[in-house]
């Protein structure tokens, strides 16, 4: 069936960053700004979205459920960035103000429990024959990092959950935009 597809990483990379209020992409397939950031390899498993929609039913006195109320949504994304030596991944990770130099020249990472900044995300695949799929967040936060582990046999990385919050201005958590290669 042509509608049955996978996604691949696009050769540039999958995962952008870009400071909050960057103006947003529109579309599948027009270049990103300069203001977009590659976040460099993420691990084998790629990233997944979970969108979590939670709901209350309201009983009448007999006890038969006549409504049900929508309580909490969450849409978040996880992942594992495994460019560990990449200050644009420490940046996303820690914070951009906690993080000076290069690798180049020596790089300081300072890690001392303070909320990382909302930034805009984008996450770009390859689909079946070609289709490209963009994801744009508008107002993405990290919301967990898992354990990092220093091990020879394994990428260093870092498990990220990135919750894509309602936007103020765009009035959205996330969009996707998906245009055939044809």
């Amino acid at each position: 069936m042509a509608t049955v597809t996978a996604a691949k990483p696009r050769v540039a990379g999958v995962i952008y960053r870009a400071p909050y209020g960057t103006t947003l992409p529109t579309d599948a397939t027009t270049a990103l700004a300069e203001a977009y950031i590659s976040l460099g390899y993420l691990s084998e498993d790629g990233f997944t979205n979970n969108y979590e929609v939670s709901s209350e039913d309201i009983r009448e006195m007999g006890g038969s459920i006549v409504l049900t109320v929508q309580t909490e949504v969450t849409d978040s994304f996880t992942f594992k960035l495994i460019s560990a030596l990449d200050e644009n991944v420490q940046k996303a990770v820690y914070g951009d103000a906690k993080v000076t130099g290069t690798l180049a020249t020596g790089m300081a990472v300072t890690i001392d429990g303070s909320e990382t900044e909302e930034s805009v995300w984008v996450l770009e695949t390859i689909m079946r024959d070609g289709a490209l799929k963009r994801i744009v967040i508008p107002d993405g936060k990290i919301s967990s990092i898992g354990e990092i582990a220093y091990r020879r046999n394994e990428a260093v990385g870092y498990d990220i959950t990135l919750t894509a919050l309602k936007d103020e201005t765009e009035g959205f958590n996330h969009k996707e935009y998906t245009k055939s290669a044809s």
